[in-house]
């Protein structure tokens, strides 16, 4: 066993996730990937560490053992039901080096600044300056990033900064709900942002396309995306099926362009394709591919996308090259995450 492993051990997961006063939190991160970015965060003992998205209080408390009784842990979360909960378990439990507060975790937390360490459990539009600005010079960061402006398009970064300035270390396969301004109900089923139509009738459905810049104002050519989408005129299954879904995830990016779209259609079944204002195809993550049309372009080229991605042999992250490109928008100053394929040497 590991100094990690028996720091891990040592919180009670279900003293928090399934405590018998507050009742099991049925929107949770799972312990595994917890777990995984816990040990990437590499929180030493005595460190100042910022966690962005309280949750159940069960992260912080590995946090707050993992920095030891001269560490300070800050978590904050827009949920003030979720921060007086976790304040509460890790009172009981005696846990004192930990403290949770109400705030946009955008925005940091500057009052306990500056901090060691960073981690979020939600997803940003991109790597916010506030947190960056809010570390010491050799902090290190671990977050879930879009690489592309699509929903449930995301990867893990690990990201250390030399000088001030960001980088990404390491990323992997990975994501969390996208951040939100305030409160959300859990039931919530379509995403915050980078949703380009959605339908509610006769079940919540919804399309994110990579061309919205070239749709028009009225979104007919999305409309009339997922509209095909939802009524098929061609179906059938992958033939190297079961998917990779993590990797095609990544990989589509980089083949895809302008024209990837990732949808969730009838029963939330999750797709990623080709689409254009008159074509559209998608592979489902159930290998079942659906297209407008036996003869569809769309589905040629999602074709193409397919072999291509087989034919790298269904890359892991570490094929990805990340990089981090500064955006100044005046929403969320930052960084944004991009990767492209690796280039061997």
């Amino acid at each position: 066993m590991t100094a990690a492993d028996s720091v891990l051990g040592s919180v009670p997961e279900r003293y928090y996730v399934h405590n018998e006063h507050r009742g099991e939190t049925l929107h949770r991160s799972a312990a595994q990937a917890i777990h995984r970015d816990v040990i990437a965060l590499d929180v030493g003992d005595g460190a100042r560490v910022l966690e962005i998205g309280t949750g159940t209080g069960y992260s912080g408390a590995l946090l707050a053992a993992q920095a030891g009784t001269t560490g300070r842990v800050t978590s904050i979360d827009i949920s003030d039901h979720l921060v007086g909960w976790a304040n509460r378990l890790h009172h009981q439990r005696g846990v004192t080096t930990i403290t949770c507060h109400v705030a946009d975790g955008m925005t940091g937390y500057p009052p306990h600044a500056p901090y060691q360490r960073l981690i979020a459990w939600c997803t940003p539009e991109r790597l916010p300056r506030t947190w960056v600005d809010q570390l010491t010079a050799d902090g290190r960061i671990v977050a879930c990033l879009p690489i592309a402006a699509q929903p449930s398009t995301t990867l893990i970064a690990t990201i250390t900064l030399t000088a001030g300035q960001p980088y990404v270390e390491t990323i992997t396969f990975g994501g969390y709900a996208q951040s939100t301004a305030v409160p959300v109900d859990d039931a919530l089923t379509i995403p915050g942002r980078w949703v380009d139509w959605s339908v509610q009738q006769p079940e919540p459905a919804w399309i994110s396309i990579g061309w919205r810049d070239r749709d028009d104002r009225q979104h007919n050519g999305a409309r009339t995306a997922i509209n095909l989408l939802l009524h098929p005129g061609h179906t059938e299954t992958y033939a190297r099926a079961p998917m990779d879904w993590l990797s095609w995830t990544a990989y589509s990016v980089i083949v895809g362009g302008h024209n990837r779209s990732i949808a969730a259609l009838r029963d939330g079944v999750r797709g990623i394709g080709h689409t254009t204002a008159t074509s559209a195809a998608m592979i489902l993550t159930d290998s079942t591919i659906i297209a407008d049309s036996p003869d569809s372009s769309s589905l040629a080229a999602l074709r193409t996308w397919l072999d291509q991605w087989e034919h790298a042999g269904r890359p892991a992250a570490n094929w990805f090259s990340p990089t981090l490109l500064l955006n100044d928008e005046d929403d969320l100053p930052g960084w944004d995450l991009r990767i492209k394929k690796h280039v061997r040497t």
